[in-house]
């Protein structure tokens, strides 16, 4: 897989440019056949406006929210996009600078208020940020665009209008919850986020909300604390971007990635600082896998579970085998913090720069762990891990720790599978055979890849020039098959005539079925879902 395609254009430069939004949806051009079955939404979030004034936002994650939507219709395609109207973007265009403190720029007082204002404007504290950039999901019949706080924003999936914002601290004891929850057949919703707990120390609750009750009422207001986990560090939990799920267990890696809660608090009566000021590393703790059983619902005290250090962002799937559980992991190894290469002056600097920077930073690797359910005192200092497809293994220690090695399913030099997709609706928590990602040369997207993770086989959709966006498997109507389907991915080719496009490739081999072309630039985009 790894990517031979350099990019001494820097044409890269152009998805992280600010856009306007659309007035209207625009008719794509098509080129080949778009299946007849595939009709729905593609909805994609991303930042979209770089810049307020003549303040520039500084990191990836900063960008004002902005939600896409290409429609598949009757073998028509149009394309359609609007800015979330949350708290953080009216304010920003009401004043033009911007107001509230964002994950890696500070909001400062404003400067035409009078200098006793600003003094005190500088003891209010940040307000957290409901700039939902991130991601986009359904909770019972509604759709939410979120970020990683404690605010997520009901949007109308047709008109991508901005409906409700929510605060779900009002409902549920968590400070914030990821942007990649899981969500069941019958609609149940889980998700983890950091919490105090008992002592006033730091923990992590996974969460549950229910499908739409008979009532029709909205399920957030019937959630609840499943299971609380404890942290290893009492006021500094770990960054959590995202958690696994079998059938029966929850599975949360604690990473060295760590949230300074004194750091943070003091940034809350501070301006100038951001929430990237807020994280620092555990040098010696190494990682640490958590297990909590779903039904009934409980954290496994007895199951300790560490390796060496690494950073984790996504992970891919997890399914349970044996007597044990098969944990397959989007990492970066050691403990410095992958996001400190995520400012936009490091993206947008010229390609030999982009290498170097990249060189620096902690290398991808795709792992699979093997966590052991059944462990017995004498198995002490023996690889527990009996599965014969794996070389993965885990070794009880005397302290009563459990040692994991990982097996290695991809590795190649700053060449990252990133933004993992799987066939979610047959495979979520069960033994699975295909992911498909997001290819990072050098962290920027340029190609799509299909990984056959019992055979570390690869499959590449490539084109020089063209940045594509994290690739969402769509099942075929009545497939039987796994990887009978398509992706859908948004391709940035800068250079074309129509530089936009939704591509749309075979998910058995990354053939082009077709593409539908826009005379638009999009910015990068970072999560999204389809809706059939």
């Amino acid at each position: 897989m790894v990517s031979r395609v350099e990019h001494p254009a820097a044409s890269y430069k152009k998805i992280f440019e600010s856009v306007e939004e659309l007035n209207e949806p625009i008719p794509a051009v098509i080129t080949g056949i778009i299946p007849s079955w595939l009709g729905g939404s593609l909805l994609r979030m991303g930042p979209g406006l770089f810049e307020v004034g003549d303040e520039h936002f500084q990191h990836l994650f900063d960008g004002q929210a902005l939600i896409h939507k290409f429609d598949l219709k009757n073998g028509q395609v149009t394309y359609y996009r609007k800015f979330i109207r949350t708290d953080a973007y009216v304010r920003a265009m009401t004043e033009n600078r911007v107001v509230i403190t964002e994950f890696g720029t500070a909001a400062y007082p404003d400067p035409c208020k009078n200098i006793f204002s600003r003094f005190f404007t500088y003891f209010r504290g940040i307000e957290v940020t409901d700039n939902c950039l991130v991601n986009i999901y359904p909770i019972g019949e509604d759709f939410y665009a979120v970020t990683e706080t404690n605010y997520i924003t009901k949007v109308d999936p047709d008109s991508l209008e901005t409906l409700k914002k929510v605060d779900l601290c009002k409902y549920l004891s968590v400070n914030g919850v990821t942007a990649h929850p899981h969500t069941e057949r019958d609609g149940t919703v889980y998700n983890i986020g950091n919490c105090f707990g008992k002592n006033m120390s730091l923990a992590y609750n996974i969460v549950k909300i229910p499908p739409v009750p008979k009532d029709k009422s909205d399920p957030i207001e019937k959630s609840q604390v499943l299971v609380q986990l404890p942290s290893s560090e009492r006021l500094k939990p770990s960054y959590v971007h995202s958690f696994g799920m079998t059938d029966n267990y929850f599975v949360f890696v604690e990473q060295p990635v760590k949230i300074n809660l004194l750091k943070f608090l003091s940034a809350w009566s501070f301006r100038g600082a951001t929430y990237m000021d807020c994280f620092e590393s555990n040098t010696s703790m190494g990682t640490w896998f958590h297990l909590a059983s779903k039904e009934p619902a409980g954290y496994l005290s007895s199951h300790k579970f560490r390796t060496s250090a690494f950073n984790l962002f996504h992970h891919i799937n997890a399914y349970e085998d044996e007597g044990f559980i098969v944990v397959d992991l989007c990492t970066w190894k050691g403990h410095e913090f992958v996001y400190n290469y995520l400012y936009l002056a490091n993206l947008k600097e010229e390609w030999e720069e982009v290498k170097k920077a990249a060189a620096r930073a902690p290398q991808p690797e795709v792992r699979r762990y093997v966590l052991p359910l059944d462990i017995h005192r004498e198995d002490q200092g023996k690889n527990l891990v009996s599965l014969s497809y794996t070389t993965a293994t885990a070794v009880l220690d005397s302290d009563g720790t459990i040692w994991l090695e990982p097996e290695v399913l991809f590795s190649g030099p700053r060449q990252a599978f990133e933004f993992p997709q799987i066939n979610y609706s047959k495979c979520c928590g069960k033994k699975y055979s295909f992911a498909y990602g997001l290819g990072l040369n050098h962290f920027i997207p340029d190609r799509i890849v299909k990984l056959n993770v019992q055979t570390k086989e690869i499959w590449v959709w490539q084109e020089e020039d063209s940045y594509p966006s994290e690739p969402l498997f769509v099942p075929s109507p009545g497939a039987t098959q796994e990887d009978d389907g398509v992706l859908l991915s948004v391709v940035v080719k800068p250079g074309a005539q129509r530089p936009g496009s939704l591509l749309v490739l075979d998910a058995r081999n990354l053939t082009e079925l077709a593409r539908a072309e826009v005379n638009t630039i999009i910015p990068i985009t970072l999560h999204g879902m389809y809706k059939p």
